[in-house]
């Protein structure tokens, strides 16, 4: 699994877990990050915000909070 911080833009992937306490993971499943959800990074420039497309939404996150989402790469 890797952190979807380290994806690249154009990069697919599928949400395997969430590390982090009951509140971020609870915000995070509301915005669609859940197990088994696809997603694509559509913006990842290496400061700011990165952006992903997922469940027909578009999610800004940051670089800590994306860290702390795992993926498997598709």
């Amino acid at each position: 699994m890797t952190p979807l911080s380290e994806l690249q833009p154009g990069q697919e992937g599928i949400v395997r877990a969430l590390r982090g306490g009951h509140g971020f993971v609870s915000r995070l499943a509301a915005l669609g990050f859940t197990p088994g959800a696809p997603l694509v990074v559509v913006r990842n420039a290496g400061s700011g915000p990165l952006i992903v497309s997922i469940r027909g939404s578009r999610v800004a996150l940051g670089r800590g909070e994306a860290s702390h989402v795992l993926i498997l790469k598709g």
